[in-house]
């Protein structure tokens, strides 16, 4: 069995939590899945009604008034427990802020391999699965095998699966509550107000189009272009590293493997070449259009729609074909 820990704030569900069922949906072996979230009592009614429209055998609400507001030691507590009384052979989890805190302390609680960052999994010979994972800025690829007894932690990648490939079932999964096993007094944090980020900061991993710039933009003063396209199509405005290590673009909307990954529904790359450290960060969007004046720009190899051309001639074309 599979126990995906599902991720929520507030009651509202993160969506990197759809994406980590998707992952384990295609796990090779086909193990029955269990979905767990923690939450303090009275909040989980909405996040598990909607998780359990998953093909998945059971939801699981979390419950615990410590799990109000997380802390590493109240989840390690209560997951630790969970994963004691539900025997998984492998726990998963979406590869986001919070779990990276608190999953090297879960896995040192339990004594258990922890892979992260996971973009693949597949079947070896044996029956062994394999996760794959990306190293040195996703120049390569790592095919890695837990050892020892299970259950082994996984993290999966934001944005290496889509959130809509997760699988719905016919009925909706049932739903129970596990009152976790945790002693409040044991939490050594003391939670503060959640961080608020800049106002122009933006969580592009949760942005359903983008529109991302590149070295072909040619000066800042040519940003507004992408912006009139990003405004046409609701949509937030992105960039390749270039552009924001020369401060044309704040960093919180860098894509790569050195900035954000994202996999929205549409993805439109503007004079952006397609090296693999900005591919790295995008290619699971579900439609990537690309437009660039080098027919030979390894962005047309992963593009679903690519235009040769100038971005100067196009774009404006384009905003005013979707305005009109």
């Amino acid at each position: 069995m599979i126990l995906v820990i599902a991720e929520q704030r507030g009651g509202t569900l993160n969506r990197a939590s759809w994406e980590t069922i998707a992952a384990v949906q295609q796990v090779p072996g086909g193990q029955p899945i269990v979905v767990a979230v923690p939450t303090a009592p009275g909040v989980s009614d909405a996040v598990t009604a909607e998780l359990a429209t998953a093909a998945v055998q059971e939801i699981v609400a979390l419950e615990h008034p410590a799990l109000d507001t997380y802390t590493a030691d109240g989840y390690t507590a209560a997951i630790a427990a969970l994963v004691a009384e539900l025997s998984p052979g492998l726990v998963a989890l979406p590869h986001t802020y919070q779990t990276r805190d608190f999953a090297p302390k879960l896995a040192a609680r339990l004594d258990r391999p922890l892979v992260t960052d996971v973009t693949a999994s597949k079947a070896m010979e044996g029956g062994a699965v394999a996760f794959v994972r990306p190293m040195f800025q996703g120049k390569l690829t790592a095919d890695v095998i837990p050892q020892g007894p299970a259950p082994h932690l996984v993290t999966f990648q934001i944005g290496a699966y889509r959130a809509d490939a997760a699988v719905r079932g016919a009925a909706a999964a049932p739903r129970r509550t596990v009152v976790a096993t945790l002693d409040a007094s044991a939490i050594r944090q003391k939670p503060e107000a959640p961080f608020q980020e800049a106002r122009q900061a933006v969580d592009l991993s949760q942005a359903e189009r983008i529109v991302s710039v590149g070295r072909g933009i040619k000066g800042q003063e040519h940003i507004g272009v992408a912006q009139a396209l990003a405004d046409a199509l609701h949509a937030e405005l992105a960039a390749s590293r270039p552009i924001c290590d020369a401060g044309w673009l704040p960093m919180e909307r860098q894509v790569g493997s050195s900035g954000q990954t994202v996999a929205p529904k549409v993805y439109v790359a503007l004079g952006i070449s397609g090296a693999i450290q900005h591919l790295v960060g995008m290619k699971g969007s579900n439609v990537i259009v690309a437009i660039n004046k080098d027919p030979d720009a390894p962005i047309f190899e992963v593009a679903d729609y690519g235009i040769v051309g100038d971005l100067f001639e196009v774009v404006p074309a384009i905003v005013k074909a979707l305005n009109e």
